[in-house]
């Protein structure tokens, strides 16, 4: 997965995800949102053909947007541990 930056300010980025869609920058979005630093934050995917996926980070006052898409992404990435071990244990019973 390759990942271009398109544009950066001091308060947005917008990026272009090689190989993403939906799924990736759903979850992405969704964990954005859910600091309370970040005034915007979306995705598209120009063409349905085409699996490049453009994410885009908007913060309030002084925070970096590339800090709140490194604390996404491991905010993903924790949720996804959960999940499998919560899988993983509801398999075993």
């Amino acid at each position: 997965m390759k990942i271009k930056i398109l544009s950066k300010s001091k308060s947005e980025i917008k990026i272009e995800i090689e190989g993403a869609g939906h799924s990736l920058c759903n979850l992405l979005q969704k964990k954005l949102l859910e600091d309370p630093n970040v005034d915007l934050a979306g995705y598209d995917v120009p063409h349905p053909l085409a699996s490049n996926a453009i994410l885009f980070v908007r913060m309030k006052g002084i925070f970096k947007p590339e800090l709140a898409l490194i604390k996404a992404t491991k905010n993903a990435l924790k949720l996804n541990k959960e999940f499998s071990v919560s899988l993983e244990k509801s398999l075993k019973s």
